[in-house]
């Protein structure tokens, strides 16, 4: 649409002042149109290259976007597969401390043992002569002599 300006400018004489002489009013619209025409033909032209550039720039976008997602699922299975043998070894690293720990237990529990073992052996005498003697009292038997140190009986 053409501007107040524009429409004004069509009302301007031509000629130089003076008697009517005969001519065309300016048409400032046309005027701009051939001026700028070649120009835009230009930018039609930048703006075709500037598609072209979008489009293959869409399609580059897209190959690198699955070439990463198929990059992506190998390193997803890559890690997948170790996390499997990781899991393994830490496994079998596990077992093996369990079952060192349960033998350093077992020895443990059998020198426990064997030590309850001895001091059981060592006190038996004395808790059967303490049975022996108040089962005698009981039955009202005389009571065993007690032997006396160096008195020969319990030594060789």
């Amino acid at each position: 649409m053409a501007g107040l300006r524009d429409l004004l400018m069509r009302f301007r004489p031509v000629s130089t002042p003076g008697p009517a002489a005969t001519g065309v009013p300016a048409d400032r619209t046309a005027e701009l149109a051939a001026e700028l025409t070649p120009t835009l033909a230009l930018l039609d032209r930048t703006a075709g290259q500037a598609a072209a550039v979008r489009e293959a720039a869409l399609h580059e976008a897209e190959r690198i976007r699955t070439e990463a997602a198929r990059q992506a699922e190998r390193l997803v299975a890559g890690a997948v597969d170790r996390s499997g043998r990781v899991r393994t070894r830490a496994a079998a690293r596990h077992s093996e401390r369990g079952r060192r720990d349960a033998a350093a237990i077992r020895a443990t529990g059998q020198r426990d043992a064997a030590a309850l073992g001895y001091r059981a052996a060592a006190r038996l005498p004395a808790v059967a002569d303490g049975v022996t003697s108040q089962v005698r009292r009981q039955l009202g038997l005389p009571g065993l002599p007690r032997p006396t140190p160096g008195s020969g009986k319990g030594e060789g």
